[in-house]
């Protein structure tokens, strides 16, 4: 058996899905591979899963165990370094705000946004994570 080593899937949660899917449709630029109005929203990447939940409908599962969080959570999309300067413009076109524009000591940069359940979202390199201690 190998060692867990890859992610299969990233949840984030919010109340107001239509909001959401809106909001993940055009920043993805790619439609839902499946919903379930007020309950959650289904994207597929490459070689990953998005699930946005309504918290409050993930708290009486009867399939699965309960699962969801209330407040603000975090994930990153991965893209290469060059990429940044394109999703910084792509951004303000559109209307997202830029939350900051992280310069980390030694050379990488993060952009951070909002989405509007108030998750912190942030687009990086790899870089970031293979940098020195």
């Amino acid at each position: 058996m190998k060692p867990l080593r890859r992610i299969l899937e990233t949840c984030l949660y919010g109340e107001d899905l239509d909001a959401m899917q809106a909001f993940y449709t055009r920043l993805l630029e790619t439609e839902p591979m499946v919903t379930d109005p007020g309950h959650f929203v289904f994207y597929q990447l490459d070689g990953c899963m998005l699930l946005l939940f309504n918290p409050a409908r993930c708290e009486d599962n009867e399939d699965i165990p309960p699962h969801g969080t209330r407040g603000a959570g975090h994930m990153a999309f991965r893209v290469e370094e060059s990429e940044l300067p394109a999703w910084k413009k792509r951004l303000g076109e559109l209307g997202i705000t830029l939350e900051q524009d992280h310069n980390w000591e030694d050379g990488p940069h993060s952009l951070y946004f909002r989405d509007p359940a108030g998750n912190s979202l942030e687009i990086a390199p790899w870089s970031l994570w293979e940098r020195k201690a």
